[in-house]
């Protein structure tokens, strides 16, 4: 027996995966067909509301996994993934905006029940109060409490600046070792060491472990400085090209949501599903079914 599918067949009989997978396939995917035709034959579309049970983390989904489609489709597709929560990347709320397309690119994730956890990934790595005013004004009309960036160890200060200013968080998002800034957890945490409560970590698991860096012990070694997670899975904790469906791959899912829930971690773990970029949506279906399930087994 393989070790993702001893992980499944664990999930399956202790915490009853059928009874929290969500709905997927043709049925799904013809969601959001099946009400556009409803409205052109004027008929009212059914609103499909989004699951009330609550986990003990919170589970939501980064847009950038959507990166191929359009801010309605993005915003369709998370609603199939039965969660409110989405950081949004720009591909689906553009810089460029003005005010007025911001504001009503807000109301359309608001009004379809989701809620703006955040945004990013953002560079900030001009060190320049102009250019990065521009980008905490874009978050700040945009709606997001929370930027996840990627600076360089210069701009950190005036970054520090800004966010007290306009009380948005700031999460580096370490990016493994290609990156010369923040390869890892540590290099972000050194950074941050000594500022504002609101400057601190968005770990992504995946980059982690790529560094040779044991990912649960740092999530206990960031503390109160994690303000967020990006999940995903790997076949090969040190290959980025081995990405797969979360379960499927050896990423310790249940270590790590034990860590997060013994520090009491009240920000999100958003799925940051960087395959199948073409169709996204039942990978990350099968994702957050296996999620939810560990999740089920940890509080039975």
């Amino acid at each position: 027996m393989t070790k993702s599918t001893s992980r499944r067949s664990f999930l399956t009989t202790s915490a009853g995966l059928a009874g929290t997978a969500i709905a997927s396939g043709p049925a799904a995917l013809n969601l959001a067909a099946q009400e556009a035709q409803k409205a052109k034959k004027g008929q009212k579309a059914q609103k499909v509301e989004l699951p009330k049970k609550t986990y003990d983390l919170k589970l939501g989904a980064c847009s950038y996994s959507f990166r191929k489609f359009s801010r309605a489709d993005c915003i369709k597709m998370t609603r199939q993934l039965n969660t409110p929560y989405i950081n949004i990347k720009e591909f689906h709320l553009l810089y460029k905006s003005t005010p007025e397309e911001l504001a009503a690119g807000r109301k359309e994730f608001e009004d379809a029940g989701l809620i703006i956890v955040g945004g990013g990934t953002i560079s900030l790595q001009k060190d320049d109060d102009a250019d990065m005013r521009m980008y905490f004004e874009y978050a700040k009309a945009a709606g997001m409490p929370l930027m996840v960036i990627a600076p360089t160890k210069e701009t950190v200060p005036r970054i520090e600046k800004f966010v007290k200013e306009y009380n948005i968080k700031a999460a580096i998002h370490n990016h493994g070792p290609e990156d010369k800034h923040f390869p890892s957890p540590y290099d972000v945490l050194e950074a941050v060491q000594g500022r504002d409560p609101r400057m601190g970590l968005c770990m992504d698991v995946g980059h982690t472990t790529r560094t040779g860096k044991d990912v649960v012990k740092a999530l206990a070694d960031a503390g109160s400085r994690l303000l967020d997670v990006h999940i995903k899975d790997l076949a090969d904790l040190m290959v980025s090209g081995s990405q797969c469906d979360v379960g499927d791959g050896m990423m310790p899912v249940v270590a790590i949501f034990k860590q997060l829930k013994k520090m009491n971690f009240q920000g999100y773990v958003n799925l940051e599903y960087e395959i199948n970029a073409d169709a996204p949506l039942v990978g990350m279906q099968k994702s957050f079914s296996y999620m939810r399930g560990v999740l089920d087994a940890l509080k039975a």
